[in-house]
């Protein structure tokens, strides 16, 4: 059969449906500046919101680990059931926006990083997020969960205060620090490869893989414990009290949380694909990297207003996010 004469010999048109790695990594900054930039109520409910979302998560992952037959006879079966469903969480979280710490200590690390947000801007950040995200998941476990006996009876308080155990009282200070690391490593490159995605669906499957990983090794992540630990202490756990969920749990998985987010995502990816390129990072036109101050680590230079496809641009240092 004949090629068509209109199309032979021309160049094949290839859609590029995703965002290059250091494409995403301007996305991420970008998105970090805007959030930290944020009026202070607004960054109040957002994070209610996203802590509220991410406990609905723990409460499905709860009823469905309660299987005693499985957890007897294929607990690592069951546990992949419930963290199949889990990530719908950080779905919802990603999606609508809501601002949860732990993708926080990514996004206000790399703004921090460009020179688009400063240190005491990204810490406000995080220290709003982080009790902004506590509140939204007390209000889940007092009044939706507890209140509403969703998991009181029967085999579903066994598994909440089962898990709480697993999580808190079994593994010891250093376990859980370390988990924690490990916990948010996967969560925020499940936010920067979402970052990579152009629509709707490719952002779902971004997220939805590293997030089951996570929960699947059973590794700590400081706000989804806000929700377990929380809920133990209202069912009754016997050895469960606020202080020692504070030091035993809160404490090493936020610290673990801001290592996992801050270095192994944002410092790294900063450091392989940002660091000595004056060019600017042109994203659908636009050459935003352009307007801000040098980044850390970057030589202080000037690129070719043709070195992106976008319109170039100076401002002025006040007009700088």
């Amino acid at each position: 059969m004949a090629s068509s004469p209109q199309y032979y010999g021309q160049p094949i048109s290839v859609v590029h449906n995703a965002y290059t790695p250091k494409e995403a990594i301007e996305i991420c900054s970008r998105a970090g500046a805007y959030k930290a930039h944020m009026r202070i109520d607004k960054i109040i409910v957002s994070s209610f919101m996203a802590g509220a979302l991410l406990s609905f998560a723990g409460a499905c992952y709860v009823m469905i680990n309660t299987a005693p037959w499985y957890q007897e006879n294929a607990p690592g079966l069951i546990r992949m059931f419930g963290s199949l469903v889990f990530p719908f969480g950080l779905v919802v979280i990603v999606m609508t926006g809501a601002d949860l710490a732990t993708g926080s200590f990514m996004y206000t690390t790399l703004s921090t990083l460009h020179r688009r947000t400063s240190p005491a801007k990204m810490l406000q950040h995080w220290f709003l997020t982080f009790f902004g995200n506590l509140a939204g998941a007390l209000f889940v476990v007092g009044i939706i969960i507890g209140h509403g006996g969703v998991l009181s009876s029967g085999a579903y308080r066994t598994e909440a205060l089962a898990v709480a155990t697993a999580k808190a009282i079994t593994p010891q200070w250093h376990q859980i620090f370390l988990r924690a690391i490990g916990a948010n490593w996967l969560v925020c490159l499940a936010c920067f490869l979402a970052s990579c995605a152009r629509e709707f669906f490719s952002k779902v499957v971004a997220i939805w893989w590293p997030v089951f990983a996570f929960v699947l090794l059973g590794l700590d992540h400081v706000i989804a414990n806000m929700f377990y630990m929380p809920l133990a202490i209202f069912l009754g756990h016997p050895h469960l009290t606020i202080g020692y969920y504070i030091w035993k749990s809160m404490i090493p998985a936020a610290l673990g949380n801001i290592i996992g987010g801050g270095l192994f995502v944002a410092v790294v990816y900063w450091y392989l694909y940002l660091v000595g390129d004056t060019n600017p990072v042109t994203i659908d036109g636009d050459n935003f990297a352009m307007n801000v101050k040098p980044m850390a680590g970057q030589e202080t230079g000037t690129s070719s207003p043709d070195s992106g496809n976008g319109q170039y641009r100076s401002k002025k240092d006040d007009e700088m996010v």
